[in-house]
């Protein structure tokens, strides 16, 4: 059977629609038995010699793989419309069982924007099933993504070697079970990157996890040091004998425009009742504890944060190597999307296997 490409699809009749979108959901319907395929439907089907070849009547001869009028194979029609990357995913799924669709305007009703490349439907569901397993976005590893173009969608990652990642987005809202009592005025002193409590009540650190003992963590009392994030924070809720304006102006002196953002995420996690303590050890802003009954009972940290501008642009290099050495470590990687007086928006991204 031969497909005829116009208007950038592909178009089949005969025996068609109950060749290939009843049987294998492929395409949509065009009346009658007619059907029509996006680009990368009719590569598949021409790379499995479902399809015998693409008559190509867009009268173009300025394109690769020959001019108007031409039957095209799989390799003439995959080079005619440039649909490498999607071929690769559209294929893997396949593969693995999925039924998925392009979302194309008028081809696919639900959940659709203009950052979906495909809708994947449950195993065992179909284009003419209501049902959306994930929305899907293709890129290459080079292609910058926005946090918004990526909201709620699946990406399929295609690197160099036209290798595979998936990767899971959600939007998250912290919740912990911390609630340390406070106390006021503290004697404390201002270091270069750091502040000195030198008499600090016992729960203040077993209790609420704030600061590491000066002599280490095996030390069961004497100052605490505390990170220039802790020190504001208390300095705000008047636990500290200084003023939050003081130490928040000395850590913009020593870390720059980039403590506003990270403090206020720091703030918006306590408040959730979350405990967050330096992430450096593992590339992070910070690692978080929900689960929190005190520093005796501590089990593991439950996420990785790192704090971004609310438009910042991730490579998918990037991504990887976050969320690569999150799982490696039992952790979820979480984005803090934020500006110093702003809300955070709390994205989370994992790798997942469909």
């Amino acid at each position: 059977m031969d497909g005829t490409f116009r208007d950038g699809v592909v178009h089949l009749s005969g025996n068609a629609r109950q060749r290939f979108y009843d049987s294998g959901g492929y395409g949509r319907p065009a009346g009658g038995n007619d059907i029509e395929l996006a680009p990368v439907e009719a590569a598949y089907l021409l790379y499995r010699d479902d399809l015998d070849a693409v008559v190509d009547e867009t009268g173009d001869s300025g394109h690769a793989g020959g001019a108007g009028g031409a039957r095209m194979g799989f390799r003439e029609f995959l080079t005619r419309t440039d649909a490498v990357l999607a071929f690769v995913v559209y294929k893997d799924l396949r593969d693995r069982g999925f039924y998925l669709s392009p979302a194309r305007e008028g081809w696919v009703d639900d959940g659709i924007d203009d950052e979906t490349d495909f809708v994947v439907y449950p195993r065992g569901k179909g284009p003419s099933d209501d049902e959306i397993a994930y929305r899907l976005r293709v890129v290459g590893e080079r292609a910058p993504l926005s946090a918004a173009s990526i909201d709620g969608h699946m990406l399929a990652v295609v690197d160099e070697d036209g290798e595979l990642t998936y990767f899971g987005t959600e939007w998250l809202s912290p919740s912990g079970s911390a609630d340390p009592d406070l106390p006021e005025s503290l004697d404390a002193t201002l270091m270069d990157d750091r502040l000195l409590v030198w008499d600090p009540p016992e729960t203040l650190y077993e209790g609420g996890f704030f600061g590491q003992r000066l002599a280490g963590r095996n030390a069961d009392s004497g100052p605490l040091q505390l990170s220039l994030l802790e020190a504001a924070y208390l300095a705000e809720r008047g636990a500290l004998g200084m003023d939050v304006d003081s130490v928040s102006s000395h850590a913009e002196a020593i870390e720059g425009e980039r403590f506003g953002r990270r403090y206020a995420a720091y703030r918006s996690l306590r408040a959730a009742g979350v405990v967050p303590k330096s992430g450096f050890k593992f590339g992070a802003d910070f690692r978080v504890y929900e689960a929190f009954d005190g520093v005796s009972d501590l089990g593991h940290s439950d996420k990785l944060v790192r704090v971004v501008e609310p438009d910042h642009e991730f490579l998918p290099r990037e991504l990887s190597l976050d969320v690569r050495l999150a799982g490696g470590v039992r952790k979820r990687m979480v984005f803090a999307l934020t500006e110093p007086t702003d809300a955070v928006d709390w994205l989370c991204v994992e790798r997942i296997t469909p």
